[in-house]
Order: C-alpha cells, then structure tokens, then sequence
C-alpha cells in the first residue's frame, strides 16, 4: 500500500480502524506549529520565500503580481 499522497490512502482504509490509526500515526505529517513550513502564502499555500513584512504574508512570486495593485513601486 504505497501512495504519493498519504491522504488518498485514508478512504482505503476507512473500512479498517485499526489499520487505520497505525497508518496515521506512521506515514501524516505532523501540522507544523513554528518554523518555515508553518507560514503559507495567502494565495498559493507555498511555504518558501515568504514575505511577512507589512502583514503581507504572501510568497515572493505572488508578490511580484500583486505589488503595483498594493501600492509599491519598482525603483531601478
């Protein structure tokens, strides 16, 4: 029983309780409470190259698309 995705494999499962409960206790990530993987971009969920500066808390690229409708312009 492998799978790329771990939560496909729960409605496999859902038939099995026990099989169930070792599953998730081995193979679900663990939610994330600080660190990098525990801040998202508001509109891609990417967990790299956040910007939380201002309270902007997007992702370098979606900043890139939105920041003249924010306000901010590019200076060379």
């Amino acid at each position: 029983m492998t799978t790329s995705n771990p939560r496909k494999m729960l409605k496999q499962l859902r038939n099995k309780p026990a099989k169930k409960r070792k599953f998730m206790k081995h193979n679900l990530s663990k939610n994330r409470k600080f660190g990098i993987g525990s801040k998202k971009c508001r509109r891609c969920g990417r967990t790299r190259a956040h910007i939380e500066k201002y309270g902007l808390n997007l992702c370098r690229q979606c900043f890139r698309e939105v920041a003249t409708e924010l306000g901010f312009k590019k200076y060379n």
